[in-house]
């Protein structure tokens, strides 16, 4: 069979899969889309990244209407991101979650394509970013010889990065100055265990930060 047939087989099972996905559903709960169309309300937002091996819902056991996501390479928050802000925005301000996770995940290709000075294309310019976090802890993880251990700890300290981050928007920091609940948590997902591990970074409010980072709302 050639390999366009074979995509297109697969393509088709996408479908199936859909209907089939639909009657499981509806044979439990007639009424299960019905309610899910009435609207959402997620206390968790989830900041994860694009690799096709860790989907948000299903690591967690979460249902739909139970996360509202947000994924990119190598679990982002930039803050001239225009995508990942309104998702926040929306989330914080309208969904009033009362949870953010950033989720990175060992074995990230963008964490490691940081770690290398070879040039990728147009993503270059994203990789940076993980290029700066690298720079921020530089002396840690040129310390560690271990080549897989040094990736590793780096997808942690970026997932921490990241989280600070988080903090560090108007958004998120207007949040906790009208009394919102509003907690930031990093976690990392075993690719080769299926298990998250809470890297025990969680920030409620913008006593975590530098004073520098701290907005006055007046």
């Amino acid at each position: 069979m050639s390999s366009n047939n074979m995509g297109q087989d697969f393509y088709k099972d996408l479908i199936d899969n859909n209907r089939k996905w639909v009657e499981d559903k509806l044979a439990i709960d007639r009424e299960y889309f019905a309610k899910l169309a009435r609207g959402q309300q997620p206390p968790v937002l989830w900041i994860g990244c694009a690799d096709s091996r860790v989907p948000a819902n299903e690591i967690i056991g979460a249902q739909p209407g139970e996360v509202f996501v947000h994924r990119n390479i190598a679990n982002m928050v930039i803050h001239t991101d225009m995508n990942m802000l309104s998702v926040l925005d929306y989330a914080v301000n309208v969904l009033k979650v009362s949870h953010v996770i950033v989720c990175g995940h060992y074995g990230c290709g963008g964490v490691q394509a940081a770690m290398s000075n070879r040039s990728i294309g147009l993503i270059d310019n994203w990789i940076r970013h993980l290029k700066d976090v690298y720079r921020f802890h530089q002396k840690e993880l040129d310390s560690i010889t271990d080549e897989e251990e040094r990736f590793d700890k780096f997808v942690e300290l970026n997932v921490k990065e990241q989280v600070l981050d988080l903090a560090k928007t108007s958004i998120v920091q207007a949040a906790w100055n009208r009394g919102q609940e509003l907690n930031l948590h990093g976690w990392v997902y075993g690719v080769g265990t299926g298990l998250i591990k809470d890297l025990g970074v969680n920030v409620h409010s913008d006593d975590d930060l530098a004073k520098v980072y701290q907005l006055n709302f007046g």
